[in-house]
């Protein structure tokens, strides 16, 4: 197998960003106005990448598909964003940040990443502030902080439960400042739908009007893709409908290798499904685990009752609850990782205690943190710790400041007031470790094009620790890339501006066009939707939280047959020059079902589990995940030749230097 320079300067860890940055070549203030760069997406990394980049004086045309980049999916995000700055005195620091974070991932990622991740952290949050963001303060004023999951001590900032709506509106203020400079050329509602090789490096995209249709050659001297995870394959997932992997797959398709695609998060704590006729699943914070307690019934009988709606969960004794996580996991409890969390919840459901009409929910309660912070703020407040009542009414108003919107859109979606009943929850697909391969620089294996943020696969490993995505996400775009984009400029300054009259840039047009042609003049009979809805059933039922060698070879054989019957039968109606959300849809549909492929593919050849790819045949007698380091402990980067079936592997081998490989433990 190939081996790939992933470019991880030597020395100790600690030293390794700073002594790259010392060694690197830069780009003069002067020499930057002749530079163009592109920047896709404009969530949290594509929107910080883009204003930093105006900032230091590179011209950046950013894309959005949505109308407005503060509607990128980044807002979606709820609990908080991580920083080893150690406010809460509780023995955080760079270096457990670091630890948690791999190990988190268990062991699949790169240490030099990691803790470069771990090392920028503290200085994200400073950035933020700066900006305004209004981060949940304690009652002296200073900054407060939370847990998550699969951590020991509070190292997560917040605003309420929507943190990523702040932090983004921090980056779209520092970008509107660019805009109006016009060191920012800002293309709302257009989809980049390929990249443009012209001489063996990235020099542009073809992207599409989505309001007028029309197909627009843009070039520049790099290209940075920030364009999120691919989620949404699944068809149900807690992603905005709009978000999709085809930024990513267009470039993978053109030659940049896409790293780990079976490495998916499936997040414990989400609104379980409702029907066959749901499109979207809704999010409930991980920080809610930090006082919610997770339960089922123990008694069956219990279970049948209630979902006859003979017997309402508060009827239930404390002694005929089954905390679950607490009784198999006592040291980290409720606040196990994502997948572990996961995991326990399907087995339980699995083995017939789901508790509504499914069978596929367990329940998250507030009951205790309610009676256990009332009675304190009685105690403060110099009030009868004893009125019941009272209490109820203190501990309410106190899990109301700290997750008051949570709880309403809960509320609203379920009609049952959480306050008074226990909230009703199940894993659901959610994040994407995997993603196009990045070296130290973040740059893929095509000169000059760049990924960034959950585009990319860097620093999550098989799992991804809760509030770690905006850390990354911002980590990438204010601190890391505007540093390393600027060594491969560096041989730029002379270039002058990129023609879109190259044969390359004509050749790749040609392809988008014939391609949206064909959708639409296809003249099918079945909707874009439901072939979705078909992939994501596969994909859920043998590629989610659990796999093994029978399903996913099944699934390869019928995602390809899938991918068949889409391009002879699928119907797009309306036409190519206007707004058409259906042929958007369809071009991003037909990439998932090459890409459903090459992720099955991949989680068949890692015979071993690690995070969130489970496979049945690799566990404990316990039912824990049995990884495998000594044949799986690399980044399986996969290159694509013309068809999933014929995609190439080529290994990065991960290297441990500073942390010791253990069987991941938080009992």
């Amino acid at each position: 197998m190939t081996k790939i320079d992933a470019k991880i300067p030597s020395g100790a860890l600690k030293d390794k960003w700073t002594k790259h940055k010392n060694n690197i070549n830069l780009v003069n203030p002067a020499n930057k106005r002749l530079i163009d760069v592109i920047v896709v997406g404009t969530g949290l990394a594509g929107g910080s990448a883009a204003a930093t980049l105006a900032e230091l004086g590179y011209n950046v045309k950013a894309f959005a598909f949505q109308d407005s980049p503060r509607r990128a999916h980044s807002i979606a995000a709820q609990g908080g964003i991580n920083a080893a700055k150690n406010y809460q005195g509780d023995g955080d620091s760079i270096y457990r940040l670091f630890y948690d974070t791999v190990k988190g991932g268990d062991y699949r990622s790169r240490e030099a990443n990691v803790y470069r991740l771990a090392e920028v952290s503290a200085n994200i949050i400073d950035q933020c502030v700066a900006q305004g963001v209004p981060f949940a303060r304690d009652y002296g004023g200073l900054l407060d902080n939370r847990s998550f999951g699969g951590v020991l001590v509070s190292r997560t900032f917040y605003a309420k439960g929507q943190t990523g709506q702040q932090l983004l509106l921090g980056a779209y203020s520092a970008m509107n400042r660019q805009i109006s400079r016009g060191k920012i050329k800002m293309y709302n509602r257009h989809e980049m739908l390929d990249v443009v090789i012209v001489d063996g490096k990235a020099r542009g995209i073809i992207a599409r009007d989505l309001v007028t249709g029309k197909v627009e050659r843009h070039s520049a001297h790099a290209v940075v893709v920030g364009s999120g995870g691919y989620g949404n394959i699944f068809f149900l997932s807690t992603n905005a409908m709009g978000s999709n992997g085809s930024a990513a797959w267009k470039i993978h398709k053109k030659g940049a290798y896409f790293a780990n695609p079976c490495f998916t998060q499936i997040h414990p704590t989400c609104i379980p499904v409702a029907g066959e006729l749901q499109a979207k699943l809704t999010l409930m914070s991980e920080s809610l685990r930090n006082d919610g307690r997770i339960w089922v019934p123990k008694n069956m009988d219990d279970v049948k009752a209630i979902r006859a709606g003979k017997l309402k969960p508060t009827q239930i004794k404390e002694e005929d609850r089954d905390y679950y996580l607490e009784r198999r996991y006592p040291a980290f409890g409720n606040l196990v990782p994502r997948d572990v969390a996961s995991r326990a919840a399907k087995e339980r459901c699995d083995a017939g205690y789901g508790v509504n009409q499914t069978g596929q929910a367990v329940y998250l309660d507030f009951a205790s943190a309610i009676e256990r912070y009332g009675k304190e703020t009685a105690h403060v407040q110099g009030l009868d710790e004893n009125d019941k009542a009272l209490v109820t009414k203190l501990g309410k108003g106190v899990i109301e400041n700290k997750y008051g919107n949570l709880f309403q859109m809960y509320e609203k979606i379920v009609d049952e007031n959480p306050y008074e009943t226990p909230m009703m929850i199940f894993p659901a697909v959610h994040y994407t470790m995997g993603g196009i391969w990045v070296d130290y620089n973040l740059m893929t294996t095509i000169p000059g094009l760049y990924a960034i943020g959950e585009a990319n696969f860097s620093d999550h490993g098989a799992n991804r620790l809760g509030a770690s995505a905006l850390m990354q996400g911002l980590a990438d775009g204010y601190f890391v890339l505007p540093y390393t984009i600027g060594d491969y400029l560096s041989n730029d300054i002379r270039t002058g501006p990129i023609s879109t009259d190259h044969k390359a840039f004509e050749e790749a047009e040609k392809e988008v066009i014939d391609r949206l042609e064909h959708l639409i003049n296809n003249k099918g009979t079945t909707s874009v939707d439901t072939f979705h809805r078909k992939l994501g059933l596969i994909m859920w039922n043998k590629c989610g939280m659990a796999r093994n060698k029978e399903g996913l070879t099944s699934a390869i054989e019928e995602i390809k047959a899938l991918r068949e019957e889409f391009w002879k039968d699928v119907r797009v109606p309306g036409g190519r020059f206007e707004f058409n959300e259906e042929l958007a849809k369809a071009g991003r549909v037909a990439d998932y079902l090459e890409l459903g492929e090459l992720f099955a593919k991949d989680a068949l050849l890692r015979e071993e589990s690690c995070g969130g790819h489970f496979r049945e045949e690799s566990q404990s007698e316990e039912g824990e995940a049995k990884r495998d380091d000594e044949n799986f402990k690399y980044v399986a980067m996969w290159e694509y030749t013309g068809n999933p079936a014929d995609a190439i592997l080529h290994k990065e081998d991960l290297v441990y230097e500073n942390i010791e490989l253990k069987t991941r433990s938080y009992k």
